[in-house]
């Protein structure tokens, strides 16, 4: 009856789940620029499923939607006003649907209504999200999925003087620079791997590179849990998901060390058990709880598809 697809970037346009027409994907076309990796994709699979699937509803679900209750304080950059009112420029916010389906699971877990949630979506792609009673108010990434968290080949936050050097100096060109930013920076440019996996297994050996890669990822993670508790004024929890953060020990030990000041405090023993399950990883008089939370995007864009046909 339905096809459900994620879309990476939905601009400003859309604010929640849309049934697709031919309006719907000459906008996903349009914005592919500020996702090249994704859109273009995400933009042939629905096209091909339309001619698999002739009689069924296209729906579309939007990783930026989510993330459309940041407020403008938040999502508005320091430059001439002109570039938001005329081109949308801002921030937009990714992996909205991992980062809304593991926040509700939290707030279900918890058994609170008023929550402060920080919701950390470890993969090749890499997110943080302040969530305020089931809202999102902050996230890392911003016009397009590129900066913030170090990724697997994506270089995260950088200084913007960087770039014009790069180019000015340097000789590169601006497609040089995307590239290079893109596809060859991040975990892999400082370790020539881009699977975790590899890289844990390197660090162990002692390859001296592969050991600071690791310090530097989840120094940058700590850097926002320490920005978001202060943007919500507190914290109850926060969670791990996605490849890396559901399955990575290393990761959420280094994340959580010395962090006790803002009362997480991690339990060695149960940060080892490995579980499909939602569960508690903090010692008993944790402040904060430390929770493991299998994402289920496709769960979730189902259950919005399903809505939409109602």
């Amino acid at each position: 009856q339905a096809v459900g697809h994620r879309v990476v970037h939905g601009g400003s346009t859309f604010a929640q789940t849309v049934e697709i027409t031919k309006e719907v994907k000459q906008k996903i076309k349009k914005l592919s620029p500020l996702a090249p990796l994704h859109n273009p994709a995400n933009l042939e699979g629905i096209q091909v499923a339309e001619e698999i699937f002739p009689h069924a509803k296209q729906v579309a679900v939007f990783d930026t939607a989510f993330h459309q209750t940041i407020p403008i304080a938040a999502y508005k950059y320091a430059i001439p006003n002109s570039f938001l009112e005329e081109n949308n420029i801002r921030v937009y916010g990714f992996h909205g649907t991992s980062h809304k389906y593991v926040s509700e699971k939290a707030i279900d877990f918890l058994g609170i209504q008023q929550s402060k949630i920080i919701t950390i979506h470890l993969g090749n792609g890499c997110s943080m999200t302040a969530v305020k009673d089931g809202k999102s108010m902050d996230h890392t990434l911003g016009f397009a999925p590129m900066n913030g968290l170090i990724m697997g080949t994506r270089s995260g936050d950088i200084d913007p003087a960087v770039i014009f050097y790069m180019v000015d100096s340097l000789g590169y060109s601006l497609s040089e620079v995307n590239a290079l930013l893109q596809k060859e920076s991040g975990m892999l440019g400082l370790t020539g791997y881009s699977d975790l996996r590899d890289i844990e297994s390197e660090a162990e050996k002692g390859n001296a590179n592969c050991q600071l890669a690791l310090q530097m990822n989840a120094y940058r993670i700590q850097k926002f849990i320490g920005a978001y508790v202060a943007v919500m004024n507190g914290l109850d929890a926060i969670v791990f998901t996605a490849g890396i953060g559901e399955n990575s020990t290393v990761i959420r030990n280094m994340v959580c060390k010395d962090l006790d000041f803002f009362g997480i405090e991690l339990d060695a023993n149960k940060n080892e058990i490995r579980s499909k399950e939602i569960r508690d990883i903090s010692v008993p008089t944790s402040k904060v709880k430390i929770l493991v939370i299998p994402t289920n995007e496709e769960l979730e864009i189902a259950k919005q598809s399903f809505d939409l046909l109602k």
